[in-house]
């Protein structure tokens, strides 16, 4: 809400004219027709301002700025201000001496853009009355309304049930327990799966190569010893030429060497 000692400006307009409105004949509202529009009784500028809900406007000297009369608007539209049935240039206001006296008169503008913005600076403060309104009631209803205490009382508790996650749980400790779904896993590094029992190997596919023998220290001591000449067997090469002895022995040809 706004504060109360609070005046703010809504609109300025520089030049305004007042005329001397005669009673109004019948309720069909004022025109401008009546009015001796070529003869203002006073010009000068006209400024709108508001403090809290109320409105005013306030005609001014232009020069010196001294107050000429003003008009509290409290609601719009309304009494206080009623535009002419003949022309959107001019409005009736009610104006107030702040001792109880009032009197109408009639204002107009040459330009018919500061006559609308007059009506819609009026327009604009009246709406905001309106929403800080509505506000303040929807305020005031909630504050009246019982607030719901959702604590909890002295030596109360609440249970919750976990009994479908304990089941979701055991299902699936039981999907990752070996053995459980099957057949175990082949072991790390084999190619083909599972091997067949012996015997059942198919004709086209090798039997798996022997791991290789521990190798001996001895062995590899005697393997790195240098051996002897070998000398060969008198007994072999003997059986060799008496092999030999019994066969027709060709003469050599020419260019061969005798062994």
């Amino acid at each position: 809400m706004a504060d109360d000692s609070y005046e703010s400006i809504l609109c300025v307009k520089p030049e305004v004219h007042v005329y001397r409105i005669p009673p109004r004949a019948t309720n069909r509202g004022y025109r401008a027709a009546d009015w001796k529009l070529d003869e203002p009784a006073w010009s000068g500028r006209m400024k709108i301002t508001a403090k809290a809900k109320i409105a005013y406007i306030k005609l001014e000297d232009k020069n010196t700025g001294e107050l000429f009369a003003q008009a509290p608007v409290e609601q719009y539209p309304g009494s206080v201000v009623e535009a002419v049935t003949d022309s959107s240039r001019y409005f009736v206001i009610r104006i107030e001496d702040g001792n109880g006296r009032h009197a109408f008169i009639g204002i107009g503008f040459a330009d018919r853009g500061d006559s609308f913005d007059f009506n819609v600076a009026l327009q604009d403060h009246f709406k905001w009355v309106k929403q800080e309104s509505e506000f303040a009631k929807q305020e005031a209803s909630q504050s009246a309304a019982p607030k719901l205490d959702l604590g909890f009382k002295e030596g109360q508790t609440i249970k919750i049930s976990l009994g479908n996650i304990k089941k979701k749980e055991a299902a699936g400790a039981a999907k990752s327990r070996p053995g459980a779904g099957g057949l175990l896993p082949p072991p790390p590094g084999a190619k083909g799966g599972i091997l067949p029992p012996p015997g059942t190997m198919p004709p086209h596919q090798n039997p798996p190569a022997a791991a290789p023998a521990q190798s001996n220290p001895g062995l590899l001591l005697d393997f790195a010893r240098p051996a002897g000449p070998t000398q060969p067997s008198q007994d072999l090469w003997g059986d060799f030429t008496a092999a030999g002895s019994g066969a027709t022995q060709e003469p050599v040809k020419s260019g061969w060497v005798q062994f």
